[in-house]
């Protein structure tokens, strides 16, 4: 299989460097073929130009290697922190240039003005790892989750991926080596569980 692996963090020491690598290396351990992409490192540009919304537009060649890679991915790993219950903006604006229509979904003619698109993404199974410095039951109670909401409703549910998975991490700002060594190992075992060796 081929995983696409989407990191969002601007500090390459961080935790979510840590698990990003963890989950290649996983992979890259269990027989799959990797396309890894540190969106600061690539400098990505979040913002979406008025020329790209055209389904037919033509893209620069950065965004159209993400298009290509992410439409023909038998999997999907996203690694960000929960940055105001969102995304780091540099990987929102990757969503509004690479999650596009045409690419990951369409919309189709006679669904009676509902707007409701057909997903196009090939993957049908994408993981999530989120780190946070919010309790857990405070995330959810108070907050409502918004990630869980973001990224699978609002992304990979309306992009066709039908198999869902999501870890959080937290509190990472107080957590200590030994906790995130254990995190650590749970995001490689989440990636044996959803992308194990190939047979």
């Amino acid at each position: 299989m081929n995983i696409s692996v989407i990191v969002a963090h601007p500090d390459t020491g961080s935790f979510n460097h840590a698990i990003a690598s963890t989950v290649s290396d996983t992979l890259r351990r269990n027989g799959h073929g990797v396309h890894f992409h540190d969106l600061y490192e690539e400098n990505f540009d979040a913002l979406l130009p008025a020329r790209e919304i055209p389904r037919d537009a033509t893209l620069p060649e950065l965004v159209e290697q993400h298009c290509e890679e992410i439409s023909t991915a038998d999997g999907i790993a996203i690694v960000h922190p929960n940055w105001w219950g969102q995304p780091p903006a540099i990987l929102k604006g990757w969503i509004d240039r690479v999650i596009r229509p045409g690419v990951a979904y369409e919309f189709v003619g006679d669904d009676g003005g509902e707007g409701v698109p057909n997903g196009l993404l090939k993957a049908q199974s994408a993981v999530v790892f989120n780190t946070g410095n919010t309790e857990t039951a405070r995330e959810r109670d108070v907050f409502g989750d918004p990630l869980e909401t973001i990224w699978k409703n609002c992304v990979f549910g309306l992009c066709g991926v039908t198999e869902f998975h999501r870890k959080l991490y937290n509190i990472v700002v107080v957590s200590t080596e030994a906790q995130r060594k254990a995190w650590l190992a749970d995001a490689s075992e989440t990636i044996d569980r959803i992308y194990p060796a190939a047979s």
